[in-house]
């Protein structure tokens, strides 16, 4: 596989939900985007929508964050091929992931995780990317990651063991020149050095953030301004390799798109005084690479992920790494925080109106008791909370408030409402234009129906207005049935009649509309079709069967 010259693509910035508006209607200049791969992994809903819509303005790049290359018994294959499916619909500039790992058997711990510099780990992590690359088709680049932690028995720097993995390979490197800099506070590592030792040509994109200092570590915390120092390396970085494809990334506390293009306008004038892109001049023909099982890698990893979840445990972990035990603990700690603030973040993003029942506290309880009994399968986090429903079905310490996993199930249905793939509605001419007795028509793939012995959408509702004084309703036993819609993009919910829920069953399970009018009224004698179509009508309830 040869080394190909990366596109002159200039500055870009990361595209991130609270920005799509500006970006759908102002189209600010910049040189491209970058996406994080999962969130466009299902290729349907509101966000695959935006992208699309981008694409004839903007080059793009996909940057993954869940395949971790380096779990020795945790690569999914499956994930792999979701990945190789979305780059063929979006056919990205550049497809990026991580030097970490992150998972082991079907346990994710959702993070870029440290791994230990070398041969056995290099041999690894050359094995995969040269499988990712064969999936794909195309060079990918590797990202140096920010650590807390370094190992032992490290037998060469991050700077070293990437250059090999793009000699042995013929990746490319995307320089994150933050997380050199976090890595030098946190190790004492040389940033400069670093950069030094990558063959020039090697480096295809570079990555600038901001970061957060606490007590126990720098953070690469992707949620402040670039900082002076990285500014400094920056400069060098372009020094060596000359004008880089730069992206500024900005994931946490997203600041408004003025910001953002500021700092982006930044990197564009230091790169204004660096000659293009150097070409690459050991083009790697590369041969095929050894397979390899490292049972001492896999057990450390277990060992590690196990730690995670037993803080007793954490003894045969922390062995694994440099520096004084204390220190260790403290830095092991912030991994452990890491995967606890995934697991309440993911789960507040799914469940909001829930998050305001319980309140913060007892909500972050709830998701760490969660994480626990059904710690995420899968690179993606989208899926991470498909079982909270009846997890707080079973969970004792809620017993006493039984709408709470009806709530559960109804915010649920409502997240995958919003990544549910899209279908035109059919319009009332055509429905007319069709014969009723052989009509089987399907439900639009957002909607689902659903049944509650709770007054759960009234609450939910109440939890939807901007006015404070919107009263709940009274949390007595009052069965109820609701269809969730999407109607613009936007998830909803109608409230159905026993008969409304009959007839859209019967539509459901591929019955034709005659066939589920009669199921309607033989609950109903009154059931009123003309007004029942009208709201199924607007609210593009339902689609033509080949669609």
């Amino acid at each position: 596989m040869a080394i190909v010259e990366s596109d002159r693509l200039g500055v870009g910035v990361g595209l991130r939900a609270a920005h799509y508006r500006q970006f759908l209607l102002q189209r600010p200049k910049l040189g491209w985007l970058e996406v994080h791969t999962e969130n466009y992994l299902s290729q349907a809903g509101f966000d695959w929508h935006v992208l699309q819509q981008l694409r004839a303005d903007y080059a793009f790049s996909l940057h993954g964050v869940g395949l971790g290359l380096g779990s020795a018994r945790g690569f999914s294959t499956d994930h792999l091929e979701r990945v190789r499916s979305l780059v063929e619909r979006v056919e990205p500039a550049l497809v990026s992931e991580h030097l970490s790992w992150g998972a082991v058997a079907d346990l994710h711990l959702n993070d870029l995780l440290p791994l230990p510099l070398n041969e056995a780990a290099l041999d690894l992590l050359c094995q995969r990317v040269q499988q990712v690359q064969e999936t794909l088709k195309r060079p990918i680049l590797l990202e140096n990651v920010s650590t807390y932690l370094r190992h032992h028995d490290d037998a060469m720097s991050e700077a070293q063991f990437l250059a090999a993995l793009a000699r042995r390979t013929g990746c490319s490197l995307l320089l994150d020149i933050n997380n050199l800099y976090v890595n030098q506070c946190n190790h004492g590592e040389d940033a400069l050095a670093a950069i030094a030792v990558i063959g020039v040509g090697m480096v295809g994109e570079i990555h600038l953030a901001g970061h957060l200092v606490t007590p126990h570590a720098v953070i690469d915390h992707h949620g402040a301004t670039v900082a002076q120092p990285v500014w400094d390396l920056y400069r060098a970085a372009l020094a060596r390799f000359g004008q880089v494809p730069t992206l500024i990334e900005w994931d946490t506390d997203i600041p408004a798109l003025e910001i953002l293009l500021g700092e982006a306008h930044k990197a564009e004038l230091i790169a204004l005084h660096h000659a293009p892109l150097a070409r690459r001049l050991d083009v790697i023909e590369c041969g095929p690479q050894r397979s390899v099982q490292d049972d001492a890698l896999a057990n450390a990893q277990q060992s590690f992920a196990h730690a995670l979840f037993v803080p007793g445990e954490s003894g045969l972990a922390l062995a694994q790494f440099n520096g004084e035990a204390e220190v260790r603990g403290q830095r092991f700690a912030l991994y452990r925080g890491n995967l606890t603030a995934t697991w309440e973040k993911t789960l507040a993003n799914a469940y909001p109106v829930l998050l305001l029942l319980v309140g913060q506290e007892f909500f972050g309880a709830l998701a760490r008791a969660y994480g626990r009994q059904h710690p995420s399968d899968n690179g993606d986090l989208n899926l991470f909370g498909r079982h909270f429903s009846p997890f707080l079905a079973s969970f004792v310490h809620v017993a006493d408030y039984p709408y709470l996993p009806e709530m559960a199930r109804l915010e649920w249905t409502l997240h995958c409402a919003h990544r549910a793939a899209d279908a035109v509605g059919i319009s009332g001419a055509e429905l007319a234009a069709l014969p009723i007795e052989a009509l089987p028509l399907a439900l639009h793939p957002a909607c689902q129906l659903l049944q509650f012995e709770w007054p759960t959408l009234a609450l939910w509702r109440a939890h939807q207005s901007a006015d404070p004084g919107q009263p709940f309703p009274q949390m007595v036993r009052t069965p109820g049935r609701a269809l969730v819609v999407r109607v613009l993009w936007r998830p909803d919910v109608l409230e159905l009649t026993d008969a409304g829920h009959a007839a859209l069953s019967a539509l459901a399970q591929g019955q034709c509309l005659g066939a589920a009018l009669d199921a309607a009224f033989d609950i109903d004698e009154g059931f009123d079709v003309a007004a029942h179509l009208q709201q199924w009508l607007a609210h593009s309830v339902l689609i033509a069967p080949w669609q």
